[in-house]
């Protein structure tokens, strides 16, 4: 019989306080995005941006450089990306619903936002942070064109292929299926090219948050 884990009340509780502290001493977005357009720093931490950058530095706009100039922070509406632009033919775009302002900061221009994202034409069914909202290259979505992006239908996509695995590693699978089994493996064995999983941001937070849960708390 397993054993029970024992509750550690005191190691909680100097947990969450560690937790508080952290939180309270972070600098804000509106100080750790801040930027001199002149020779192109974060004041924060003295780094400069990428040369390359420069160009849509000066030239495009801050998620919230724009919400913060709309009706009720763009709630309801769409936003693109200028890389989603010029990388995909098929539309993708964040509906805004939920806005959460750092009104610390200057215009107020800095905070959080929640929506729905389509990406290639495909909606997804929750809603979830908008990422990469301090990117200069984000565009408000005329409102003529909001519903002809709403109606596109994304084409369906294409089969998995499948290709045969390298002669060594198809030989060790085969000898370790007869071992666990005592028989040969009726099919070949053969390698999707499609992954399974998105390597997203959320995935190696949910990572993180399971394997801080397994160890434990540290008193």
């Amino acid at each position: 019989m397993a054993k029970k884990k024992r509750l550690r009340l005191i190691a909680e509780m100097a947990r969450k306080i560690r937790a508080y502290r952290e939180l309270k001493s972070r600098p804000r977005d509106s100080q750790r995005f801040a930027l001199d357009y002149e020779t192109m720093r974060r004041p924060l931490t003295g780094k400069m941006l990428p040369v390359l950058a420069w160009r849509d530095v000066r030239r495009e706009s801050r998620l919230f450089s724009l919400l913060a100039g709309m009706r009720m922070f763009g709630v309801g509406r769409l936003f693109t990306r200028k890389s989603w632009l010029e990388d995909h033919p098929e539309p993708s775009y964040w509906e805004i619903t939920k806005v959460k302002v750092d009104y610390t900061a200057e215009n107020m221009d800095h905070g959080k936002a929640w929506g729905v994202l389509t990406y290639k034409g495909n909606k997804e069914s929750e809603v979830k942070e908008v990422d990469k909202v301090m990117y200069h290259d984000w565009r408000l979505v005329p409102k003529h064109m909001e519903q002809q992006l709403k109606d596109f239908q994304p084409l369906p996509e294409p089969p998995v292929q499948y290709v045969p695995f390298p002669p060594l590693l198809r030989a060790m699978m085969l000898a370790e299926h007869k071992k666990a089994f005592g028989r040969v493996l009726a099919e070949e064995p053969a390698l999707p090219l499609k992954r399974d999983v998105l390597l997203s941001r959320e995935y190696f937070t949910n990572l993180e948050q399971e394997r801080q849960r397994t160890e434990g708390t540290a008193v």
